[in-house]
């Protein structure tokens, strides 16, 4: 592959980072690098390959000389600044939701439907994070006993929500730990679990989340829809069926958000056409491209997100069958939802470019 001029759009937020470190640490032919980020970025640099990288504003006319263009700034953005850089002659690989579900863009998991590339034109798009994560696994079971029925619960780190979300579950659990009721005295007297219900942590600043996380947890990522289900929810069912492309497969999905500051888990139920049980899972998982099997309950090794995060693979485990239900099939699954769930993926689409 010859070396390519490549702009990051977003290069100061968390994925952007990110998609600095995998290029970087896959060795990326990268002949000259284009950090662009808002105006409020301006005068900053960002570090690549041992040399600092001043940021430029991302603008209209950013994109002249760019080959290959990464976008993680945004699904507004990404609607604005993304056809410029086509205009250019970049190829623009894009993390946000705004070009997903354009029949006119592949949508793009490589280890799923790689060849979806080749139908580009100009633009690729990344799904989301929780798609990514469910979907590597899920795949190599449904090319062996087609899937049926996948009803998922994501457990969900606050890194997903931006960088700035991480920084508000540290400030909590800093200033709850500071708190009285928090001491180790308090809690081995019961004190913390005697308050009365709902327990809500009072004055604790909130700018990210509409409730408190740290020590919490809610069933809330995305906006809500009338009929119920949230916007998360519905990415999951919507980029499956078109990265699959078997839109008979039917999908339910209760999203959470958890306070973990990196990497995402997901318990996944899977109805196949036919019966796989968990030792034929295994090997189909053991030998699966982007799988790491961790599935040892002797030894207590499952995946959590200590384990995913800054991992490449996605990590699966607790593989089992429902004694209840024919041709049930039940696993749990850690990704990092920065790398895999975002740059890794967008790289890897680049590679296959």
């Amino acid at each position: 592959m010859s070396p390519k001029v490549v702009a990051v759009a977003g290069a100061t937020g968390a994925v952007g980072t990110e998609m600095l470190r995998v290029l970087e640490c896959r060795r990326f032919p990268v002949k000259r690098l284009v950090a662009l980020a808002s105006a409020r970025s301006v005068g900053k640099s960002v570090r690549f390959a041992g040399e600092e990288v001043p940021v430029a504003e991302l603008r209209q006319d950013s994109f002249r000389g760019v080959e290959l263009a990464l976008f993680s700034a945004g699904a507004a953005r990404s609607r604005e600044f993304a056809p410029a850089a086509v205009a250019s002659g970049a190829v623009v690989v894009d993390n946000s939701s705004a070009f997903r579900m354009d029949p006119e863009v592949p949508l793009v998991v490589p280890e799923v439907n790689p060849e979806a590339v080749r139908t580009h034109k100009g633009i690729i798009a990344n799904p989301n994070c929780t798609t990514i994560i469910m979907n590597v696994p899920v795949w190599p079971i449904h090319k062996a006993a087609r899937v049926r029925r996948i009803i998922v619960s994501s457990y969900q780190a606050t890194s997903g929500a931006g960088a700035k979300a991480m920084v508000e579950l540290r400030r909590q659990l800093v200033e709850l730990l500071s708190r009285p009721e928090y001491s180790e005295a308090a809690l081995l007297e019961g004190m913390g679990l005697r308050n009365d219900a709902p327990h809500v942590a009072k004055g604790l600043a909130r700018e990210v989340f509409p409730h408190q996380i740290a020590f919490n947890l809610f069933p809330h990522i995305g906006g809500f829809y009338p009929e119920g289900d949230l916007e998360e929810e519905r990415k999951l069912v919507k980029e499956t069926h078109k990265i699959f492309g078997d839109s008979s497969i039917r999908i339910f999905g209760t999203t959470v958000r958890v306070p973990v500051f990196r990497a995402h888990s997901e318990s996944v139920y899977l109805e196949t056409e036919r019966p796989v049980q968990p030792e034929e899972a295994r090997r189909i998982l053991s030998g699966a491209p982007g799988v790491e099997l961790m599935d040892d309950p002797s030894k207590n090794l499952y995946p959590m997100p200590i384990h995913a995060t800054g991992r490449a693979e996605v990590l699966v485990g607790r593989i089992r069958s429902d004694p209840s239900t024919p041709n049930v099939l039940a696993m749990f699954v850690a990704g990092d939802q920065l790398l895999k769930g975002a740059a890794l993926n967008a790289v890897q689409i680049a590679e296959l470019l």
